[in-house]
């Protein structure tokens, strides 16, 4: 797949040919809504908790006669029909996560990759870093591919500065080569990718992963 790089300044420098076993597949729906569903469930805490009547603090004694007050029936104050009592069937704490094949995880993320590149929602922009490390330059360069609107940039490695300035913007968010969120790519509404970064994904999940996996 041949894709454009941009400059830091929006303009169109060069083209560069991107592997198309990482950004030329082909939509697969199904695999995409499992890798998000697994993300979010494993991002769930599980900490809601409610008490049922045996945990409720209170008396077992019961408070009037059974027969002659013209009353319903009380067993005790616990019951989950009076007000502070229990609850009946309600939550209690659990773990949300579980594990999905790797090789679906690694499949789903190179189809959305693909969904994007051929959607025109991708740019390869040439790389740059911000070493002030302040948001305001980051901001301006940013200006420069459309207006604030959900934007992930794929990175070559960690680079604390960028992310630094990027920190005080509620819609961008920084994700590493080889460590991709499914949600993220799916629903940012422009995903910026830097050339060095295209490199290191074509390694990391393309023909060369195979390769290696062939040699294991």
């Amino acid at each position: 797949m041949i894709q454009t790089v941009y400059s830091i300044d929006g303009k169109e420098l060069r083209s560069i040919d991107m592997d198309d076993a990482v950004f030329g597949l082909p939509l697969n729906e199904d695999l995409i809504w499992y890798a998000i569903n697994n993300e979010l469930a494993n991002k769930r805490q599980g900490t809601a908790g409610t008490k049922d009547r045996g945990e409720v603090h209170g008396s077992n004694a019961k408070p009037y006669k059974q027969k002659g007050t013209g009353r319903a029936r009380r067993g005790d104050k616990k019951s989950p029909v009076m007000v502070g009592g229990g609850v009946v069937f309600g939550p209690k704490p659990r773990d949300f996560s579980y594990a999905i094949p790797k090789k679906a995880k690694r499949l789903a993320l190179k189809t959305i990759l693909s969904l994007k590149a051929q959607s025109d929602t991708l740019k390869v922009v040439e790389d740059f870093s911000i070493e002030s490390g302040k948001t305001k330059e980051l901001a301006s360069l940013l200006k420069n591919f459309g207006d604030s609107q959900r934007t992930v940039i794929i990175l070559k490695d960690d680079d604390s500065r960028i992310r630094r300035a990027g920190a005080n913007i509620p819609w961008l968010s920084f994700l590493s080569y080889n460590r991709l969120r499914a949600h993220d790519i799916f629903y940012g509404r422009q995903v910026i990718i830097l050339e060095s970064a295209t490199k290191k994904l074509s390694e990391f999940y393309g023909d060369k992963e195979k390769a290696r996996e062939a040699a294991e």
